[in-house]
């Protein structure tokens, strides 16, 4: 990314006569550099309180409760990891997190089953099976609630109205995902195990969308009622539990967010070097030419539906950058307007995909992993899969 933005640069100055992009360049390494410290700052909070939090669940038992509930999945998916291990229990929370669209919330507990498998790697500077495994599941980014893509369409005539198809769209994403994994892993996807547990989340998402379908106007309501619900229904069993057991909660939470401020700071180098190749890219208009080209091969080719590449900015930055691809969204909302198909089909892509390169910088930063091996084409294959399912589906529905 920096040698294509460089080159560019260059050639827009010497040979363009552009001489205003190697400024903007400049300035977006500086400004980026920023926001990726700003990031990690008020990243610490977050991995603190959720550390913290943890921390409690497991003293109190209700991790290793939560383990052995998944651990019948798990031990076919995640081979390589010891019966009820605790790697298990921070995984599952990091899923749940992201299913409910808590991305602060993800991140920390993500973090830590990241940390917790390091300690079951015998090649510490090489992901491991468990560790691919675990990336590429996050990074298809299974969705059920997408509450920030709603709070960002609180001016449309229906705000939830792309519930629907961001759900379809980030399930086959992560269904692409886990059988690409599974096939380099040599993981047995037709187990009856896998299939009743992939079973028992296809009924309740199923039975949610059909209350939603047949109640629209409580869309929203059935969103933040049962992912805030969730959580916090999380949170209290984990001190009422550890209550029970006679833990002293306020110590435990303080010895779990202690170790926040050094996850975070651990992040800081991984994070800045992503987000400035990503602001070079953009400023020097590498972006941009990309997009001009894809809609130029659309035409090319006789396709007369090119609403979906006004939407592709969404597409490119979502693996990059969660911030950037926000930002994208917003200026084709801008553009286009709320309700507009572009606008719809950038929402979709927004909550059909997850930040692929941001969470393998950050995830395996944290932990010293150099050797990624296949863990960034099977996060990416998901991701495309993810984006061809949201316009696909988008059109169905709005087309």
């Amino acid at each position: 990314m920096f040698v294509i933005a460089i080159s560019l640069g260059f050639f827009k100055t010497i040979v363009m006569g552009d001489y205003g992009v190697m400024k903007d360049m400049i300035d977006s390494l500086s400004s980026s550099a920023k926001v990726g410290f700003e990031l990690s700052l008020y990243l610490t909070g977050a991995m603190c309180l959720w550390l913290g939090i943890m921390r409690i669940g497991e003293n109190g038992g209700a991790i290793s409760k939560l383990t052995k509930a998944v651990a019948p999945l798990f031990s076919k998916l995640f081979p390589e990891i010891p019966k009820n291990h605790p790697a298990i229990g921070s995984m599952m929370m990091n899923f749940s997190a992201n299913m409910l669209g808590l991305d602060n919330a993800a991140t920390p507990l993500g973090l830590k089953a990241m940390k917790e498998l390091q300690e079951l790697n015998p090649e510490k500077d090489r992901a491991s099976n468990s560790q691919i495994m675990f990336l590429v599941l996050n990074t298809s980014g299974l969705t059920i609630i997408p509450i920030s893509i709603f709070a960002l369409r609180s001016g449309a005539d229906s705000p939830t109205e792309i519930f629907l198809p961001i759900l379809i769209s980030t399930f086959i994403a992560s269904l692409a995902g886990l059988i690409f994994v599974a096939i380099r892993q040599r993981i047995n996807l037709l187990n009856g195990t896998i299939i009743s547990y992939i079973g028992i989340l296809s009924l309740l998402i199923g039975l949610m969308l059909y209350y939603v379908i047949k109640n629209p106007s409580q869309g929203e309501a059935v969103s933040v009622v049962v992912g805030g619900g969730i959580m916090f229904g999380i949170i209290l069993s984990f001190i009422l539990m550890a209550i029970r057991k006679k833990v002293n909660v306020y110590e435990s939470f303080i010895e779990g967010a202690k170790g926040g401020f050094n996850v975070a700071i651990g992040i800081i180098p991984y994070l800045i070097a992503m987000l400035c190749a990503i602001a070079l890219f953009r400023a020097s208009g590498a972006l941009e030419g990309i997009l001009e080209g894809v809609r130029w091969l659309v035409l090319a080719a006789g396709l007369t539906v090119t609403e979906w590449v006004d939407a592709l900015p969404v597409a490119f930055m979502k693996p990059l950058s969660g911030s950037g691809a926000r930002g994208a969204y917003v200026e084709v909302m801008t553009n286009f307007g709320v309700g507009s198909l572009q606008e719809r089909i950038a929402a979709t892509m927004q909550g059909s995909t997850e930040t692929t390169f941001y969470v393998l910088a950050v995830y395996f930063g944290s932990v010293g992993i150099k050797k990624t091996r296949y863990a960034a084409t099977a996060g990416l294959f998901a991701d495309f899969v993810g984006i061809v399912a949201a316009i696909v589906v988008s059109y169905i529905f709005f087309g």
